[in-house]
This record gives structure tokens, sequence and C-alpha cells, in this order.
């Protein structure tokens, strides 16, 4: 059976979803008993930034769930037809008032089992002033000592947050 059917009638005709094997190498996918549509369950990007002022690290508590009340890089998810660094900038606007020149990508983030893909940029500020955005419950500046590891929202903060520092270190 397909984990976490979100689904369950045809988008074209109004059919029955099943689950269905299409292909052996493939995971199940959704597929119309009367039409056989088939509906595939795409990933989710979303776009994050780190952005540093005066050496320590932008970070958003979450006034929303899911993780309510913990700590995530500024970011969001990408609109359909929106470009991945639009949506970062957009996303860093939108959520604490900052605007960010986006310097180099960090690194793409997926999970097993888990429907985002989160693509992290380093950035830095260019404009704007730090503020809370309406889906943040509070905006925290940390050293990399003072990072709340044990409030961190989601696995892609803290593996970002790792990846960051460790390119840090090594920077002449």
């Amino acid at each position: 059976m397909h984990q976490d059917i979100e689904f369950q009638y045809c988008p074209v005709c109004g059919g029955k979803l099943v689950s269905k094997t299409l292909k052996p190498e493939e995971p199940e996918r959704l597929v119309c008993t009367k039409c056989d549509f088939v509906f595939y369950l795409d990933p989710k990007v979303v776009a994050c930034s780190i952005v540093e002022m005066n050496g320590r690290i932008v970070l958003l508590k979450r006034a929303i769930d899911p993780q309510k009340g913990k700590w995530v890089l500024p970011g969001g998810y990408v609109d359909r037809g929106e470009e991945v660094k639009a949506a970062a900038l957009r996303e860093m606007k939108e959520e604490c008032g900052l605007t960010v020149r986006l310097k180099e990508l960090l690194g793409l983030y997926s999970y097993p089992g888990r429907i985002s893909v989160v693509v992290v940029y380093v950035a830095e500020p260019s404009g704007g002033q730090l503020m809370v955005g309406d889906e943040t419950a509070a905006v925290g500046l940390y050293s990399p000592e003072s990072i709340p590891w044990n409030e961190l929202a989601f696995q892609s903060t803290t593996d970002a947050l790792r990846d960051y520092l460790k390119k840090r270190e090594h920077r002449p």
C-alpha cells in the first residue's frame, strides 16, 4: 500500500485512486481505476538561506506547525514555475524582513520518506531590517557556539548549519 495516501480521487475524472506497482524498480504509484491516469506524488522543493550578521547566524522561531516553537533557517516552499533562487530571496524578505545577496549554494538535503528537498544557499544581507514575519514567532542571532542545537526544527536545518560551520572553519 502507498504510504501516507493524501489523495483518494482522480483529478482528471473523479475515479478512485489505487496504489499500484507499474515498474518493479519504482515505488508504487497512485493510478485511477477509471481512466488509468497516474497521479505522481512529486517532492516539494524548499529554498533556505544561511545569513550572518556581525558574525552571528539568523535563525527564526516557527510560529506555525509543523515544529511550531522550534528554530529554523529563513526559507520556505518554492512555488511552481518560480526560480529556486528567487524563492530564497522572497522567503528571506517575507520571514524576517531582510534583502540578501546569494553568494553560493551550500547544499541539497533530502531524506528517505520525506517529501521535501531542501536547497540551502549562503547569503549576505544587502538591505531591509531584521523583523518578525507572519510565520515567525521570534528572530534570533546566534554565534556558532550558541546555536540551540536541541531546539532546531528539522534535520535539514541541523545538517546545513553543520556543513556551513565546517566550511566556514576552512576559509582563509
